[in-house]
């Protein structure tokens, strides 16, 4: 066994916390892989549908972690990702909700600049740092990847984009860098291209890659090659769902190819996850059994497929059931890293190594896992959940309440219903006070949305109408 395998084996042997900062004589390279829009039951190894084949994926499973209850902190792209980036719940420094596309964002959207990102983090610690994709995190110049750890860029600031042409959204184009692209054949395939182009000339020295993938994000937009794979598909929104995902599985097996080529993937941490759930009103990712939708606090709006590899360290086609949330991925790569967290970066996220070496699986990387989205809540407390969920009394109307309650929550155990049909708030009223107490005192450390979504603009407007009713976008 390799020093740096027999010193981490020892770590998780006596039991701690926390990966010692001197542990990693060489720093493992991190690799994060980030679907848009993809649904929890939609991957091969979640076990739901065959319907598309994604064989590169599930490799990651197969040769790693699969979390059976990963959860994103916001059920949308923009509060995902912030989240993500800093290891903290985003509202704690109000990055609640999507901006809207960037002719009609508001001034001040952006990821907050006094919050330091795994970007930065990883390059304190000697690593090249490269973010290809979608950032959905600031338009402005101060928010650009080359300004928040970054080294390099290749990829669009917005939420959405069209996969063939890099100039259709003039105010949103493809970048390298800070140039725009003339040329492009898909998004998709030249993402994957870019990161195999960045482990390539870096594969020498410590590396971070952020791939962040648009798809399955709208618009629904596959090649000729990735639909002729499904013939027998003959909805065309299906047709082109199942080819989009067919090409991102393709992209992430080039990366992995690109790993092995260089001997790399015992080096190598990886991290697959989804921003959050499906559908969405244009996709037909789905959800398996779980009830809701991307933009609700229900299951299918927060549980993602996440996945996580290092060969040689971490134990391979392991189905992990304790749960987690993608605010863990900055402090398990910083801990690989052998960089020590400090106090006052206040991380809500927690480094997964040293559950995942243990056998018993009794301890819980948390205890308590929260969300706010706006007049939706949830929080989980072991099988239990409370939620107030898109659908609900007083969450889609317009109303003169600004401020979130807890009053009407629901309340389920996920062990029993996963699928959330059963309130059990009137049979157990201790577990739900219980709950709920929780929820209140984990919200009073959180502050107020530092902008509004365009739903809720378009709600409160039509609320200060004539008596009209007006739909929201």
């Amino acid at each position: 066994m390799r020093p740096t395998r027999l010193l981490f084996a020892l770590v998780l042997a006596l039991g701690f916390h926390s990966f010692s900062a001197a542990a990693p004589a060489s720093k493992p390279n991190i690799l994060v892989i980030l679907a848009d829009d993809l649904g929890w039951g939609e991957l091969g190894c979640q076990g739901f549908t065959k319907q598309i084949p994604t064989p590169q994926i599930d490799s990651i499973a197969k040769n790693g972690v699969r979390f059976t209850q990963g959860y994103v902190s916001g059920p949308y792209c923009s509060p995902t990702r912030a989240g993500f980036m800093t290891g903290r719940y985003q509202t704690r420094f109000g990055h609640e909700f999507n901006p809207g596309p960037a002719e009609h964002a508001v001034e001040n959207f952006g990821l907050p600049l006094e919050e330091k990102t795994i970007g930065n983090r990883l390059k304190e610690a000697g690593y090249a740092t490269g973010w290809i994709g979608k950032s959905h995190l600031g338009y402005k110049p101060e928010f650009h990847p080359l300004k928040r750890g970054f080294d390099e860029f290749f990829g669009f600031l917005g939420g959405a984009h069209s996969y063939f042409d890099p100039k259709a959204d003039a105010a949103n184009p493809i970048l390298r860098g800070t140039e725009v692209v003339d040329k492009l054949d898909y998004t998709t395939d030249a993402f994957g291209r870019e990161a195999v182009d960045f482990i390539e000339r870096h594969h020498s020295a410590p590396w971070f890659c952020y791939l962040s993938f648009n798809a399955v994000h709208s618009p629904m937009e596959a090649t000729k090659k990735y639909e002729d794979r499904f013939p027998d598909v003959q909805d065309p929104r299906r047709k082109a769902f199942c080819g989009m995902l067919s090409a991102m599985d393709d992209a992430v097996g080039q990366v992995l190819a690109k790993l092995r080529e260089h001997n790399l993937e015992d080096n190598t941490l990886i991290f697959f996850f989804s921003d959050n759930g499906g559908p969405t009103p244009s996709t037909t990712s789905g959800n398996g059994p779980l009830r809701g939708f991307k933009s609700s606090t229900w299951e299918g709006g927060i549980r993602v497929p996440f996945l996580m590899q290092w060969r040689g360290t971490l134990p391979a086609g392991r189905i992990e059931d304790r749960p987690v949330i993608q605010l863990d991925i900055l402090p398990t790569a910083l801990a690989a890293a052998g960089v020590e967290a400090q106090p006052d970066w206040r991380l809500d996220g927690v480094n997964l190594l040293p559950f995942l070496g243990r056998d018993d699986k009794i301890s819980l990387p948390h205890e308590t896992l929260f969300w706010r989205f706006g007049r939706q809540i949830a929080l989980r407390q072991g099988d239990w959940k409370i939620v107030k969920g898109q659908g609900m009394p007083g969450v889609d109307e317009a109303s003169r309440q600004e401020k979130v309650t807890t009053e009407g929550v629901e309340l389920y155990n996920l062990k029993q219903d996963v699928g959330e049909t059963k309130n059990l708030a009137a049979s157990e009223p201790q577990k739900l006070k219980e709950l709920t107490v929780a929820w209140e005192t984990i919200n009073a450390g959180m502050v107020d949305a530092r902008w509004q979504s365009m739903r809720m603009k378009a709600l409160r407007a039509a609320g200060k109408g004539k008596g009209k009713k007006k739909k929201a976008e």
